[in-house]
């Protein structure tokens, strides 16, 4: 089933359950889909929905360090609730044992060992790690901590 048509359908559920967090999360998923869909003049593939979909997650992530730091914690927990909404579209985070495998698969097929390089087995890493919740951010950590 499309994604539009998934969020649709758990639009009407939330709607029923009155729940309103869940409700207004979904409305934004689904207005920044459709967002992107008339900006781009495509139709939504399933690597622009994670694209859209990483993008939201990257904006709750910090808005809730910043409402932390601001010392506002019922925000970063509204955030947090709304992060969970949008992680459940997306599809499964590899394990940390995937990450280490995809990381010594790319520096091996790519034999780079240094720094300067990095982007190239960052692309490999990405592309072994297909199909799955990659946050950019942890794999460029692990892989320049394997870099000399």
């Amino acid at each position: 089933m499309p994604l539009l048509d998934q969020i649709q359908k758990d639009m009407v559920t939330a709607m029923k359950a009155k729940d309103e967090a869940r409700l207004s999360t979904v409305r934004m998923v689904k207005s920044a889909l459709q967002k992107f869909q008339v900006d781009t003049m495509k139709p939504l593939d399933e690597a622009s929905e994670m694209q859209v979909l990483n993008t939201l997650l990257k904006q709750r992530r910090d808005s809730v360090e910043m409402f932390r730091n601001g010392g506002r914690e019922e925000l970063a927990a509204k955030e947090e609730a709304e992060l969970r909404v949008i992680e459940s579209y997306l599809p499964a985070a590899p394990s940390a044992e995937e990450l280490e495998a995809a990381i010594t698969a790319a520096m091996t097929e790519t034999g780079i060992t240094e720094k300067a390089k990095m982007g190239q087995v960052m692309n490999a890493a990405k592309a072994k790690l297909a199909g799955k919740r990659v946050d950019g951010k942890v794999l460029s950590d692990l892989i320049r901590a394997r870099l000399t």
